[in-house]
């Protein structure tokens, strides 16, 4: 058999090649396979191929033949289908918190694990769609450090920003620091995602609350020495019905409120507050719903952008913030 240096790498680089140039649609030879192997200075012989096949095959790749003239070789599956690797490139494009550059990085590795001729799907899905993406690229190591201080049970301090208007130079859009350049000090306990953003929840001792800050937004976060505060709070905090109450995690007071909603919106009911919200007959075409809420402008906003098929019905100082916040509008008109 024909010999080379590189003979100890060939098992190697025959499985890159089988990875990354075979696919149910494209079968190499064990012709093309000697060439492409060539390509990378190993030289082999047909025979040992197929011995070389047969361990790949025993290691577990899944080595598929078919036959038209000849015998070609190709991976068959693989842990992921193109169908769930399209739906990976979907979510990591919608979201917010991950930014451009750093999406067309993570669709890349994904293309890694389909050959390269199906990885040219995935390329095609980066540009189905441009959604707003977020501007901060350390917001993906931000996610990483907070989960670092939850494993480790630390606190941590960062600095919280805010969208603002300048004015006074020439007019742009800046980012400016809340509470004026405060340092934020708190317990994490948990990580979600709402509406295509990542949330903190965490235990604010200062405050003896619970709170939650878009990740988006927090930077220069450190983990601190201090152990968390606040583990108490966490027993028995449902962090589901926590954001399912939150509207776009917009901060406010959390109350019951009783909803008339028309039958047709059910569904909406069910998406915002989940199947085992529990619902009153009113009328033929109505039912009575009680629901736990942040009360915030978005609550009423949803109301409002759900016409005449919502009414808020109880407490009362709720009827009267909307009321309120309806004529604050109609007076700009």
């Amino acid at each position: 058999m024909a010999r080379s240096s590189r003979q100890k790498e060939k098992l190697l680089y025959l499985q890159k090649i089988m990875l990354e140039k075979t696919d149910e649609n494209h079968a190499l030879t064990l012709n093309e396979i000697k060439e492409l192997l060539g390509g990378y200075g190993i030289l082999t012989e047909r025979k040992s191929l197929y011995n070389d096949l047969q361990v790949l095959e025993t290691f577990g790749m899944d080595i598929c033949r078919t036959r038209d003239t000849t015998v070609r070789y190709f991976v068959g599956n693989r842990d992921f289908e193109i169908p769930e690797l399209k739906l990976l490139v979907d979510a990591i494009q919608s979201s917010k918190f991950i930014t451009h550059s750093k999406s067309l990085k993570l669709i890349k590795k994904l293309e890694r694990l389909v050959s390269e001729n199906d990885g040219k799907q995935l390329q095609r899905e980066v540009y189905v769609t441009h959604r707003v993406k977020t501007l901060n690229e350390q917001i993906y190591y931000n996610v990483d450090e907070l989960y670092s201080a939850i494993s480790d049970n630390r606190q941590i301090s960062f600095r919280y920003m805010k969208w603002a208007v300048d004015f006074s130079g020439r007019q742009k859009i800046v980012k400016v620091e809340r509470h004026e350049g405060k340092i934020y000090t708190v317990s994490p306990f948990a990580l979600c995602w709402d509406d295509e953003n990542y949330y903190l929840v965490a235990y604010d001792s200062e405050a003896e609350k619970i709170k939650h800050f878009r990740v988006d937004k927090m930077e220069k976060i450190s983990i601190t020495k201090l152990e968390r505060d606040g583990a108490e709070k966490f027993e028995k905090f449902n962090l589901a019905h926590y954001a399912k109450s939150v509207f776009q995690m917009f901060g406010g007071e959390e109350c019951e409120v009783k909803l008339s909603v028309d039958n047709e919106l059910v569904g909406v009911i069910v998406d915002r507050f989940g199947p085992d919200v529990y619902i009153v007959r009113e009328s033929e075409n109505s039912f009575l719903v009680t629901v736990r809420v942040i009360l915030s402008p978005q609550f009423y906003a949803w109301v409002f952008g759900l016409g005449k098929s919502i009414k808020i019905l109880a407490p009362k100082r709720v009827k009267d913030g909307f009321l309120e916040r309806l004529n604050e509008i109609k007076c700009l008109y």
